[in-house]
């Protein structure tokens, strides 16, 4: 019974992390300032995905995962740092590069979301943020350090796997998302009670890049799953930081 309730809880909350994932809140705009219609933002969000995308070249990264989970039946940790190598916008598959802690937290939480990851990179238009899968609008525009941002919520057209609703910070300059507060827009397992997924991006040079997620998942037995991952050593084309492709994509 123990084994089963761990294979259900880590499998439910690998597939909450598939999707994609507290912030401080940015100083809210002066009121008055015009902003565009949620309909051109999310033309101009969707038509930068698609260039970006087209653009983008082979790249690859490194992730440093990192699962606790505190409840029934015991508490139990997990590490694994993994190599990301995408070939191209539906192309990606990992090489596990080290793993330490529980084995039922590295192969029924860590690994099968690295699984569904990669399975989900051959099905990129049924998950993107698109007009096709979402529905949007405009909570408000915010300053932070004199970049604009607009803030939408995000809901999901259909109650599906890898789709999520929440709510997204988009730049008002370069149209991409740089943060993202959500949960899963289906329950993945019953054992799962609730999901809050918090990404962000930093931007370096003209690039916005994923930085780090935050999943924590509350169990209906009590227990509190929290699965962070960290971003870094991101390489693209010929192997250096440099490429003349706009690896923008790479966040989506």
């Amino acid at each position: 019974m123990r084994t089963r309730f761990h294979q259900l809880l880590y499998f439910g909350l690998g597939l909450s992390l598939a999707f994609v994932p507290d912030h401080a809140v940015l100083p809210q705009e002066n009121a008055g300032v015009a902003r565009p219609a949620t309909s051109e933002i999310i033309q101009r969000l969707v038509a930068e995905n698609e260039r970006r995308s087209q653009q983008l070249g082979a790249y690859t990264s490194r992730r440093h995962y990192h699962v606790a989970y505190r409840g029934f039946p015991h508490a139990a940790e997990a590490d694994m740092t993994v190599d990301a190598i995408c070939s191209g916008s539906n192309s990606k598959r990992f090489d596990v590069v080290s793993e330490s802690g529980s084995h039922v937290l590295l192969d029924h939480a860590l690994k099968r979301l690295l699984r569904a990851e990669q399975d989900d990179s051959h099905h990129r238009s049924e998950s993107a943020l698109t007009p096709k899968n979402y529905t949007f609008s405009l909570l408000r525009t915010e300053l932070d350090n004199g970049r604009r941002f607009y803030v939408l919520a995000v809901e999901p057209k259909q109650s599906r796997a890898l789709l999520y609703r929440g709510t997204i910070w988009v730049d008002a300059q370069d149209y991409a998302v740089v943060k993202l507060i959500a949960e899963p827009a289906r329950n993945p397992s019953f054992w799962i009670r609730d999901t809050q997924i918090d990404r962000e991006y930093e931007k370096t040079g003209d690039l916005w890049l994923p930085r780090s997620d935050r999943s924590e998942t509350k169990v209906r037995l009590g227990g509190t799953a929290v699965l962070t991952i960290e971003y870094d050593d991101y390489r693209f084309g010929d192997g250096t930081g440099n490429s003349s492709a706009d690896p923008q994509a790479a966040a989506r």
